[in-house]
């Protein structure tokens, strides 16, 4: 796979996972929650799941949901349900920055938990699956092996994926830091209302059809 190929495909992920989705909202509402070091096992969880998704796109698995209604629905309204949940969690959360500040220190959440969030919302959203199944052929070279051009496109975007993530954790930080209370508690509820919105388009999402 040669650099001009590697460069296209970067900058095109890079417009894709800087697009608010659910892991990008999850980073910033756990930088500002738990602060970047805790916010850590978020990012690797979502990392984790790029690997996942792109996998199952080389071994034919987001073919299967392009073209199985049922499985697709299926797997549709799970990562709604789940993204909801999460959404209305957040909206409901009577935090606050001092509990906010102070549990970016503590233990309030496990980094398993919190790692397991984010990586639930990602492989569980069809829409990834076939996002890569659309994409990633295009930069894949059919007369050479493939398993390691796949690989070389899951690190790439995966570390994208990462430093975007981080950024964004950066920010939500920095953000409890600096706001009020009460502005501290409308961006955790901001996200939460984001990821009710991301809920309620991906049930409503089809599948494209020929």
């Amino acid at each position: 796979m040669d650099a001009v190929t590697i460069l296209a495909f970067a900058a095109v992920s890079f417009v894709g996972i800087a697009t608010p989705g659910p892991t990008v909202l999850l980073a910033l509402n756990n930088g500002s929650r738990y602060g970047v070091r805790r916010a850590i096992p978020g990012m690797l969880g979502a990392v984790f799941s790029d690997f996942v998704l792109i996998w199952a796109v080389a071994v034919g698995l987001g073919a299967l949901l392009a073209a199985s209604e049922f499985w697709f629905s299926v797997l549709k309204y799970c990562g709604a349900a789940y993204l909801a949940f999460l959404g209305v969690m957040l909206l409901r959360s009577k935090g606050s920055l001092d509990v906010a500040l102070a549990e970016q220190g503590g233990e309030s959440r496990s980094a398993i938990a919190i790692g397991l969030k984010s990586f639930m919302v990602a492989v569980t959203n069809p829409k990834g699956y076939l996002f890569f199944s659309a994409f990633l052929p295009q930069f894949i070279d059919p007369t050479s092996p493939q398993a390691s051009q796949y690989l070389l496109l899951a690190l790439v975007f995966s570390a994208l994926d990462f430093v975007i993530m981080f950024g964004y954790a950066v920010f939500g930080s920095q953000a409890a830091r600096f706001l009020k209370t009460s502005g501290a508690i409308w961006l955790e509820r901001a996200c939460g209302g984001a990821l009710l919105a991301l809920a309620g388009s991906l049930a409503f999402y089809r599948r494209a059809t020929a």
